[in-house]
């Protein structure tokens, strides 16, 4: 797996990275909006986070509610390997910053973590079922999932496990809690979260119907691309 290194911005970019994070948080505005819509998330669960740079990256804040987020409820962390989530002033970080401060640490690449909390996908997992997948979508966008044990929200060793298998996937899901899910954007991470829980739902479908093999024609993975 090929990752991209990203550079800082150099000196004298400070309106265009204010004007790009704007951008991103607008962005994540939409998402967390949809997500809510759609059942994918309840209440005040669930975070989102885009990298502003090789260095940084903007993430919900503690308590907020997805559907009804402000450009004031986000928070910007920083990389580092000691970073506290401590902040001067204004809201605290999401409890789950940890999940994609180690996903974005692992994975060079990433430029969002999408946390969400899909009912199908977290509950075959739970129940140690194989999320498999069966359309062209699921197969091209949102591929094999990985899998941990249920790890309490916030500690590090969720985020730990799960930044793991985002190393060797794109989405990851974490029994009887819920997903994290990255990609190279904000639209193509919520693609693919959105994918993920509509692989879960067919093998649902799929189980009631009887059937427990059927997946996406493994010969054809290699010739996917996105559309």
């Amino acid at each position: 797996m090929s990752h991209v290194q990203h550079e800082a911005p150099g000196v004298g970019s400070g309106q265009d990275r204010d004007r790009s994070r704007a951008r991103l948080v607008e962005e994540l505005i939409s998402v967390g909006h949809d997500a809510v819509e759609r059942g994918l998330v309840l209440a005040s669960g669930g975070n989102l986070s885009a990298r502003l740079d090789g260095d940084n990256f903007v993430v919900t804040a503690s308590g907020t509610w997805l559907d009804r987020l402000t450009p004031e409820d986000f928070v910007d962390l920083t990389l580092a390997a000691d970073e506290s989530g401590e902040v001067a002033s204004g809201p605290l970080p999401s409890s789950e910053w940890k999940l994609h401060h180690r996903a974005y640490r692992a994975r060079p690449d990433a430029e969002c973590v999408i946390h969400l909390h899909p009912q199908h996908a977290v509950v075959l997992a739970s129940l140690g079922r194989e999320i498999r997948l069966r359309t062209l979508d699921h197969a091209n966008f949102g591929g094999a999932v990985g899998v941990t044990p249920f790890y309490h929200n916030g500690t590090p060793e969720l985020a730990d496990t799960a930044a793991e298998e985002l190393r060797t996937h794109n989405c990851v899901v974490m029994r009887h809690h819920g997903c994290s899910v990255i990609g190279d954007s904000i639209s193509m991470t919520y693609r693919r979260a959105l994918n993920l829980e509509d692989a879960a739902k067919a093998t649902a479908l799929a189980l009631q119907l009887g059937d427990t093999e059927t997946t996406f024609p493994p010969e054809q993975l290699a010739d996917l691309h996105h559309a």
